[in-house]
């Protein structure tokens, strides 16, 4: 079977002059036969790759932007970008990029269009491609970019129904849109201050959006017992049982647990250390054993198409990516682990024994996250010196 897989994979890509060469030997390899075969004869991602074969489709990602069969057309990229056919780039922030410059353009006034294009340019996408550029991760958040450019867009439609120039802006006006825009009005905050420091509006007051009850994090009793469960129970996926610990014991984000890389994992004669941030922590065992078995190249998970090698973790179904933190999110969920309070619960415990700056430093979290935090948690970080030195006379 796999014979024929070859012969069949290496028709596809005749025709290519051999820039296609990696393409064919990834399908080849794939793990699964015949899985390969049936994306060879009905997938729409391998009839765009016969485009791009046959000449009738180029050879880049704007080409794959304007297909229409978006999902195979991101398939096909991913798989050629893990193989090296492709360059990589970062596929949220060019997402970002398409989806500022259409919702601009929809907008009716002139005046408007320039003012949000200037903020998109020079303030929105500027920040997300910064973020891009300081991380090294799978994927650039842009929520938050598209949410602030939409209020921005909503805030200055306001302003034309109540005829009013955005020049002539009031705090009044402001306050009314902060009332009557709904609970996203209060993100248009950033345009705001951004107007008003190019000197295009006045200065106001902003009030901040009122804080949402936060929901209680998981009691310690139950989060003990499903980390047991997840450190013995070799039924389970041995990804879920280390991504679920990675939450209930260090409070780590799902975004965060995914882009984690097998360099992050390093053992040695004194054990498994894990890099979560600038200081790597000492992983105590059984979870030390498990993290390294999950790193081990030997047990790497590989889709069709995938190189030999991949840097992530946690593997995805697309070639050479890691698993999407809503996927991972869902398979938590199987388990009985809601991501929110077991974040929440093993920060509060966390929390309650180390100082601010050492629970940034190891979890890589903002300090003014970890001070939030150890005040929540009521922690006294007056009493960890003396702690400390309390562990050292019991193991002497």
């Amino acid at each position: 079977m796999r014979c024929v897989l070859a012969e069949r994979a290496r028709k596809l890509i005749d025709g290519s002059g051999g820039q296609l060469r990696a393409i064919s030997s990834a399908i080849t390899a794939a793990p699964n036969p015949y899985s390969a075969l049936n994306w060879l004869r009905s997938a729409k991602s391998a009839a765009i790759l016969g485009d791009i074969v046959s000449g009738t489709l180029p050879l880049n990602h704007e080409a794959l932007d304007e297909r229409s069969d978006t999902v195979a057309a991101e398939f096909l990229r991913h798989l050629l970008v893990a193989n090296g056919v492709l360059e990589e780039r970062d596929d949220a922030l060019a997402r970002l990029e398409t989806w500022s410059a259409i919702r601009i353009a929809a907008v009716r006034c002139p005046y408007q269009r320039r003012l949000l294009r200037s903020y998109a340019t020079w303030r929105v996408l500027r920040r997300a491609r910064l973020r891009a550029a300081a991380a090294h991760r799978p994927r650039t958040p842009t929520a938050h970019s598209r949410n602030i450019l939409t209020a921005a867009i909503a805030f200055l439609g306001f302003m034309e129904d109540r005829g009013r120039p955005f020049a002539d802006c009031s705090q009044a006006d402001i306050d009314a849109f902060l009332v009557e825009g709904g609970p996203s009005a209060h993100e248009a905050r950033d345009f705001i201050e951004w107007a008003a420091e190019r000197g295009l509006i006045g200065r106001f007051i902003l009030t901040g959006q009122a804080g949402r009850p936060q929901a209680a994090g998981l009691d310690d009793d139950t989060r003990w017992s499903i980390v047991d469960q997840l450190l013995v129970d070799e039924s389970l996926d041995l990804g879920d049982r280390v991504a679920g610990c990675l939450v209930l014991l260090y409070g780590q984000q799902l975004s965060r647990i995914v882009a984690l890389t097998r360099t992050q994992v390093s053992s040695d004669d004194d054990g498994t250390r894990l890099g979560l941030g600038p200081t790597e922590i000492r992983v105590p065992e059984p979870l030390g054993e498990l993290l390294t078995r999950l790193a081990s190249p030997g047990r790497r998970r590989r889709g069709m198409g995938s190189p030999v090698d991949t840097p992530w973790l946690f593997t995805g179904l697309h070639p050479g990516r890691p698993l999407t933190a809503s996927r991972l999110g869902e398979r938590l969920r199987r388990l009985g682990i809601g991501t929110i309070k077991g974040r929440r619960g093993a920060l509060m415990h966390l929390a309650k024994q180390l100082p601010a700056a050492v629970l940034a430093e190891l979890l890589n979290l903002q300090p003014s996250t970890a001070c939030h935090w150890v005040e929540l948690a009521g922690g006294d970080w007056t009493r960890y010196a003396a702690e400390i030195a309390r562990r050292a006379d019991r193991e002497l």
